[in-house]
């Protein structure tokens, strides 16, 4: 696991690299303070640990700008006890909050179990679905039906995904809309008809014919004649 420390006291620094190499944990820091983006988006860490007072631009920022990018855990480290700082961290969407001076033991502890919680449970997972005797590979963003594949964008996914979840069911375009939104996957009204149309496209190309109907007035539902 690659964990990504932006901390610019070079004690505190080399004192968790030291400590979390002792159990396999990779700890990086960014090469410069006005970029950590940069190093963000080229290491792609599994984790993030961020101080508040940083040279340049403080934690917040950094939090921000990772957030627009990445679900990434991200725990913030700070010597800025105000309550309020707190509050910030989670608002932007920080896993947790952790005051210096602070326990080696209990920082490696809960970025062991963030860690754990975050990738353990999704490798564990079958992230595979049957429809209408194809199989929808999540992980690999593909349906398969007869020996014929299909690969799809991420909106088309997610859109089958919560259209198969519901199969059988009538699903209205405001629901697919605020799931897209809650997913931050920002779509208009026309981009979600393009995505729709291009998604029943895709599985008529391999001979899954009217599994996506639209009803007028109503919305969208995946027939599965297996149910």
């Amino acid at each position: 696991m690659k964990i990504l420390l932006i901390e610019d006291d070079p004690s505190i620094f080399k004192m968790i690299q030291e400590r979390f190499a002792q159990w396999s944990l990779q700890v990086i820091g960014p090469k410069n303070f006005q970029k950590v983006m940069d190093d963000f988006i080229e290491e792609k860490p599994h984790l993030v640990l961020i101080d508040i007072q940083l040279p340049a631009y403080d934690g917040f920022h950094w939090c921000r700008e990772i957030r627009y990018l990445s679900k990434v855990p991200i725990l913030f480290l700070s010597s800025r006890d105000h309550p309020m700082d707190m509050v910030m961290a989670m608002q932007m969407g920080a896993d947790d909050f952790i005051q210096k001076p602070f326990h080696m033991e209990v920082l490696l502890a809960k970025t062991q179990a963030i860690l754990r919680r975050t990738y353990d449970y999704v490798e564990e997972q079958m992230d595979i679905s049957r429809f209408n005797d194809a199989v929808i590979d999540y992980a690999r963003s593909e349906i398969v039906y007869n020996g014929a594949a299909a690969s799809l964008t991420k909106n088309e996914l997610f859109i089958l995904r919560i259209l198969v979840e519901k199969a059988n069911q009538i699903v209205s375009r405001d629901e697919l809309m605020r799931k897209l939104w809650d997913d931050e996957r920002f779509v208009n009204d026309n981009t979600l008809s393009v995505n729709v149309n291009r998604l029943r496209t895709k599985l008529e190309d391999i001979g899954l014919q009217e599994v996506i109907q639209t009803k007028k007035g109503l919305g969208y539902i995946a027939v599965n004649q297996g149910m």
